[in-house]
C-alpha cells in the first residue's frame, strides 16, 4: 500500500490538517496497510490540508481535504491515485504554484517526513557536515561560502563569508553561533517553516559553520509565538544527539557541538541582532550601539556568527554541491535562490523559492494568481512593515537586494503583502507606525518619540481633526528618525507613510514634504 503524505506545519493545522490527520490515521488503521507520513508544508497553503498519496514514485495530491472528507476519499480510490472531483490536483510537483520554483533552502518542506534525520539523511542530509569535518578545512568551508555569493536571508544581507571570516580571524576563549528565528515580520513565514518541516538542515548548517570559526556551542532564537517550533527543533536536537550528529565528538571527528534552544521575548525589536543578544543573556531586549559589531565582540563579549534560520538551512546544499552551482543561479550581487512569502490580497498565496533577478509582477501574478477578481491592486509592500508601499507602476523591480536598496527601499526577509483597492490608505499607516510605536524597544529618543507622535497625528487625520503643517511635522519627525535611530526599526519606521503620502496625498490631505518630496 503507497504512503500517505499530510503537513503538520502550524498554517496547515490552522485551517484543519490536525482533524485530517486524526481521521486519516483512524481510517488507514482500520483499512491497514498504508503509512501516514506528517511532512512540513510546501507553502501552497491556498490547497492546505494538502493530502499526498505516492504512486510509483510520483505524488499526487488531494487539495482543501477536510476531515469529513477523509472516509469517502478513501472508499473511492485515493490510495489508488484516482481523480476524485474537486479534491485532484495530479502530481503535486507539477502543480503551477510549485512547477516554475527553484527549491534549494526548501528542497526538503513538504517532501520528507519532518523531524526524523533518518529521512533527512537519505535526502541527501549529512554529506555536507561530513565534507566540512573530514574533507575540507576551515578555510575550505569559508572559500565556497564566499564563492556562492551568498548573502543573510534576514534582512540586511551582509555577505555570509565575509561575517564567518571576521568571526574566525578572532582570537578568543570562546566563540558561539547564533540562529536568529525571531521572524517577527507580518506576513512572514519561511523561518518557521523550516524549523517545523526541515530542523535537521538548519542543526546541519549551524554545526558546519561551527567547524569553521572554531565555535562548540549555538544557540536558536525561536520566536515566542512558534511553540511547534520550538518542539520541533528540541527533538531534533535531542535526536541529533543520540546520532552523534551534535555533541562531544560529532560523527567521530573529534569536534565537538552543542546547541541550545531559547525562547524569544515576544518583542519584534528582538529581531535585531544587538537586541537578541541582549536577550540572550538574560536582559531586556534592547538594541546595541553599533560598532562593536557582534562578529568581534557578541554573545557574552565573545566573537559570534548570528544568521538568520533561512540563511543556515541553505549552507548544506552549498557545501554538497559547491559554491559555484549556487552562484550560477541569481543576479548581480544577489546570487542563488530566495525564498518569498506572499500574503495579502492574493488568489494563490503562499512561499515561493526562485533565483534572484525575477522581477515583482512576475512573482505576484505567476505564483501569487494576482489580486481577486473584481479588486484592482493599490499598492504592494515588501520587507515587512518597514517597507516601502510600490504601485503598479513599479512591479517591474527585480527581485535583487541592491535593486530594492537602490529606490530606497528593502527586500528584507521576502515577505510580499498586496493589497487592493479596498485598502485604506491613512488607516493602513496608521497602523503600521502604531505597531511600531508599540514595539520600539525605547533605547533611543527618535524611534521612542518620533514613532508614538507620528501615530498620534495619523490618528488625528483619520478621525478628520488634523491640522495645517501635520504632514510637514510627519517629514521632520521621518528626517529625525531616519538620521538619528539606532537601528532599522526606527530608521526605516517612517519608510511606509511616506510612501503612502507620495502615492495616495488625497489620503492625507494637501501639504508639502521638505525632506523627502521626491
Amino acid at each position: 500500500m503507497p504512503d500517505v503524505f499530510l503537513s503538520q506545519d502550524t498554517s496547515s493545522r490552522s485551517i484543519g490538517a490536525r482533524e485530517v490527520e486524526i481521521a486519516l490515521r483512524t481510517e488507514l488503521v482500520r483499512r491497514g496497510g498504508s503509512r501516514l507520513v506528517l511532512t512540513g508544508s510546501r507553502g501552497a497553503f491556498f490547497l492546505e490540508p494538502l493530502v499526498e498519496v505516492e504512486i510509483g514514485g510520483v505524488r499526487v495530491g488531494y487539495a482543501n481535504v477536510r476531515s469529513e472528507d477523509v472516509a469517502g476519499l478513501l472508499d473511492n480510490g485515493m490510495l489508488e491515485g484516482r481523480p476524485i472531483e474537486p479534491f485532484y490536483i495530479g502530481a503535486v510537483a507539477e502543480a503551477p504554484f510549485l512547477r516554475g520554483q527553484e527549491r534549494i533552502t526548501f528542497r526538503n518542506c513538504g517532501v520528507i517526513e519532518a523531524g526524523s534525520l533518518t529521512a533527512y539523511l537519505d535526502a541527501g542530509g549529512g554529506v555536507a557536515l561530513r565534507r566540512a569535518l573530514f574533507e575540507f578545512d576551515a578555510l575550505k568551508i569559508i572559500a565556497e561560502v564566499k564563492h556562492s555569493g551568498l548573502r543573510g536571508r534576514g534582512g540586511a544581507a551582509f555577505p555570509t563569508g565575509a561575517k564567518w571570516q571576521t568571526v574566525a580571524d578572532c582570537v578568543a576563549d570562546e566563540k558561539y553561533v547564533v540562529a536568529n528565528g525571531d521572524e517577527g515580520d507580518p506576513g512572514t513565514y519561511a523561518d518557521r517553516m523550516l524549523m517545523e518541516g526541515d530542523p535537521f538542515a538548519l542543526l546541519e548548517g549551524m554545526a558546519i559553520c561551527a567547524r569553521a570559526v572554531g565555535a562548540h556551542k549555538g544557540f536558536i532564537y525561536v520566536r515566542a509565538e512558534y511553540p511547534r517550533a520550538r518542539t520541533m527543533l528540541q527533538k531534533a536536537v535531542e535526536i541529533a544527539h543520540g546520532a552523534g550528529f551534535l555533541g562531544a565528538d560529532i560523527l567521530g571527528s573529534g569536534f565537538a557541538f552543542d546547541v541550545e534552544i531559547r525562547s524569544g521575548g515576544g518583542a519584534y525589536v528582538c529581531g535585531e541582532e544587538t537586541a537578541l543578544l541582549e536577550s540572550l543573556e538574560g536582559k531586556r531586549g534592547m538594541v546595541r550601539p553599533k560598532p562593536p559589531y557582534p562578529a568581534t565582540v557578541g554573545l557574552f563579549g565573545r566573537p559570534t556568527v548570528i544568521n538568520n534560520v533561512t540563511t543556515f538551512a541553505t549552507i548544506p546544499p552549498i557545501l554538497r554541491q559547491g559554491g559555484e552551482w549556487y552562484a550560477a543561479m541569481g543576479t548581480g550581487r544577489s546570487r542563488g535562490t530566495v525564498a518569498l512569502q506572499l500574503a495579502g490580497s492574493l488568489r494563490t498565496p503562499g512561499l515561493v523559492e526562485v533565483p534572484f533577478g525575477v522581477t515583482l509582477r512576475d512573482v505576484i501574478n505567476t505564483y501569487g494568481g494576482g489580486v481577486p477578481v473584481g479588486r484592482q491592486l493599490l499598492a504592494v509592500q515588501v520587507g515587512g512593515p518597514l517597507g516601502d508601499l510600490l504601485p503598479e507602476s513599479g512591479l517591474d523591480l527585480p527581485i535583487d537586494f541592491d535593486a530594492f536598496t537602490d529606490i530606497g527601499s528593502m527586500l528584507g526577509h521576502g515577505g510580499i503583502v498586496v493589497y487592493d483597492d479596498h485598502t485604506d490608505p491613512l488607516q493602513l499607516t496608521h497602523r503600521l507606525m502604531a505597531y511600531v510605536a508599540h514595539e520600539s524597544c525605547g533605547k533611543c529618543a527618535p524611534c521612542r518619540l518620533g514613532s508614538q507622535r507620528a501615530a498620534e497625528i495619523l490618528e488625528s487625520i483619520r478621525k478628520g481633526e488634523g491640522q495645517p503643517g501635520d504632514l510637514q511635522i510627519l517629514d521632520d519627525i521621518a528626517f529625525a528618525m531616519r538620521g538619528s535611530s539606532l537601528c532599522a526599526l526606527g530608521a526605516m519606521a517612517p519608510t511606509p507613510v511616506l510612501s503612502a503620502i507620495r502615492l495616495f496625498p488625497d489620503s492625507f490631505g494637501v501639504g508639502a514634504l521638505r525632506h523627502f518630496a521626491g
